[in-house]
């Protein structure tokens, strides 16, 4: 079974500084502690092929999974991450993606949408109710107040 989850944040910043942020490794700094209680670099810089273990805080649906970069595309804005290890993979699912794209809207806003691609296996089917955006809006919304509260032109000033 394939599916597809998507959500979107209007920003009031240019697309450039949400890249920066969305682009790049920065973006584990800002959503901790609220999601997780570590994100922990196993190989890479932030690059294609870049490994992410992340440790979730307690009550969560597992303790950890770890992610590899798969796309970084500077000028579409685009970057994928899939899971790689434990996790969903534990659960049944052959493919779980996480996309982020940062969509030029103006001079000074953008938007910031996070996707999840998934794919599970029969007789699996019933973990996809697990698969779930609330986690990334909150990182969207984070995002979005870290920017507004860090970039120099946004669209009120």
């Amino acid at each position: 079974m394939h599916g597809v989850l998507s959500s979107e944040v209007t920003v009031s910043v240019p697309a450039r500084e949400a890249w920066n942020l969305y682009g790049t490794l920065t973006l584990s700094d800002v959503v901790i502690p609220e999601f997780f209680s570590a994100i922990d670099v196993l190989k890479g810089d932030g690059e294609v092929g870049t490994v992410l273990k992340l440790f979730f805080n307690p009550g969560a649906l597992f303790y950890a999974f770890e992610e590899t970069i798969v796309t970084i595309d500077e000028k579409k804005m685009i970057k994928e991450t899939d899971a790689s290890k434990g996790g969903y993979l534990d659960m049944g699912f052959n493919l779980y993606r996480i996309r982020y794209d940062v969509i030029p809207k103006s001079k000074y806003s953008c938007i910031t949408r996070v996707t999840i691609e998934y794919d599970i296996k029969e007789g699996w089917i019933s973990n996809a109710q697990y698969v779930s955006l609330v986690p990334f809006i909150g990182f969207l919304r984070n995002g979005s107040n870290y920017l507004i509260a860090n970039t120099k032109h946004t669209a009120s000033g």
